[in-house]
């Protein structure tokens, strides 16, 4: 049966054979990656983009029927035009780490960081125009930056990659323009760890392309391992007082929240990956810990030894590879505002259903289901009220626990039982979505993108909604093929 639903999703799916059909790679670029690294700073009223350093690297992983990205995904977007004939020529739509810390509390008080950040483009033959566009409140692309990029410059640099990156071919199904390319990197495994990555990267790898629907189209993915040993094991944790010298510097606490883990040594992460051709990266991160993170079209992250690693990895590869929303609401995050009131949000599993005629996936709504479509809410939020207030104790104490240095065992002990109390939550909501009488049906259900309410998901529950290896919903499900789809044909 699981096999009719998703052959009946992937024929719901347009091809995007039009995407950049129209373009001749070969009259406009070269076989090879130009990497332009950028400094993104501002705050949350205001940014700025500027030119770092311009690289030329290996063989182009996109795929040259498909140049022009459908201009729907991504806050940002980089477009490339010809500089003589204006043509627009190259875009892919993106999201970037200063995009999220301007939606947080220190952006919205003025306080200006700087990120680094990388736009990856075809290295051109002719002298180009590269923009990047910024979607304002409304979502309108609003142009943000320009430079014009002679590729005969004798600044680009085209140097030798570092020799201490091991490649490790792990599922290798046929050339980088017609696969999604994969690059899988340690972090925070040391010398001795080795051995560890190569199992931990078969496994993750044997688990990705088992889940529907890449189990589908298993043959189009490319992944590779890449391994630069770490002086430390493990991660930073500043919620924890402990700091580690590792490949990427990964950690905990981003923006404030705990289990949000991300990189932001942008540069270490494209030197390593820069060895393979790649569409999308996935720092898999040698910690028992729950933690995580992706972003779209820049990277996700999950931590290997934790009892949700391989909820982790599917969940957040679904936000870095197809652009997928959260749509759980009950958890804290460090963000305000993240999807402004009145305003249909880009991400396809999300909706602010400001036409509930004209849902975005009303071709897949369940027959004869309701538009809102009410469910036991009041019931649910009751039991993950509880949770949370709980989680957040337990992890409040263990930190300040760790901060004092208080003994091993101790530490060991609170977090067994934070384990614990995590499973049996876990445990809670597969029984309390089990007795719905709305469980397998497509509507809008309310309660998603960390709102309880005014946004609306596509189902009860998804691998984008709750922990656990669970099925994506029918409209994630979509947006992965589509994204396949885009890559390999």
């Amino acid at each position: 049966m699981k096999n009719k639903i998703l052959l009946a999703v992937i024929a719901l799916c347009p091809i995007l054979a039009s995407a950049g059909g129209s373009i001749d790679f070969g009259a406009y670029f070269n076989d090879r990656t130009m990497r332009v690294d950028m400094f993104h700073c501002g705050d949350a009223q205001k940014e700025t983009l500027s030119v770092d350093h311009i690289y030329v690297q290996g063989q182009w992983a996109g795929n040259p029927r498909r140049l022009i990205d459908p201009p729907d995904g991504g806050r940002y977007l980089v477009q490339v035009y010809g500089a003589a004939d204006n043509q627009l020529i190259y875009r892919k739509g993106f999201d970037s780490y200063f995009g999220e810390y301007k939606t947080t509390e220190p952006a919205a008080r003025g306080v200006t960081k700087t990120f680094s950040e990388s736009l990856l483009i075809p290295c051109p033959k002719v002298c180009v125009r590269l923009e990047v566009a910024l979607r304002d409140r409304q979502n309108r692309p609003q142009t943000l930056f320009k430079t014009e990029i002679d590729p005969g410059d004798i600044f680009i640099i085209r140097e030798n990659l570092d020799p201490d990156v091991q490649v490790i071919e792990q599922v290798k199904n046929g050339e980088p323009g017609n696969h999604a390319d994969l690059a899988i990197l340690a972090e925070g495994y040391t010398a001795g760890e080795e051995g560890k990555f190569r199992q931990d990267l078969a496994r993750f790898s044997t688990l990705l392309l088992g889940q529907d629907p890449y189990r589908t189209f298993r043959d189009r993915f490319n992944i590779y391992g890449l391994f630069k040993a770490s002086r430390d094991s493990g991660c930073d944790e500043a919620s924890f007082g402990q700091f580690k010298n590792t490949a990427v510097q990964a950690g905990f606490d981003s923006f404030g929240s705990e289990r949000y883990l991300l990189s932001a040594d942008n540069l270490a992460m494209r030197d390593i990956a820069a060895h393979v051709p790649y569409d999308t990266i996935l720092i898999m991160v040698n910690h028992s810990r729950y933690g995580g993170g992706g972003i779209y079209n820049l990277y996700c992250t999950f931590t290997t030894d934790n009892q949700w690693s391989d909820y982790l990895i599917m969940h957040e590869f679904g936000h870095s590879f197809s652009g997928l929303a959260d749509e759980y609401y009950t958890s804290a995050v460090a963000y305000n505002e993240f999807y402004p009131v009145g305003v249909e949000p880009l991400e396809p599993n999300i909706t602010a259903l400001l036409d509930p005629k004209n849902l975005k996936w009303k071709e897949l709504v369940t027959k004869n289901t309701a538009v809102p479509t009410p469910w036991e809410k009041k019931a649910y939020e009751k039991m993950e009220k509880t949770y949370q207030k709980k989680r957040r104790e337990m992890s409040d104490l263990i930190a300040a626990r760790q901060r004092a240095n208080a003994p091993r065992q101790e530490i060991e002990a609170l977090q067994a039982e934070s384990e614990a109390m995590s499973r049996r939550n876990g445990q809670e909501v597969n029984e309390f979505f089990g007795q719905s009488r709305f469980r397998g049906q497509v509507g809008a259900f309310e309660g998603a993108g960390y709102a309880a309410k005014g946004l609306y998901r596509p189902m009860l529950d998804c691998l984008m909604f709750s922990r656990g290896l669970r099925p994506l919903c029918k409209v994630c499900e979509q947006a992965v093929i589509r994204t396949i789809q885009y890559y390999s044909e």
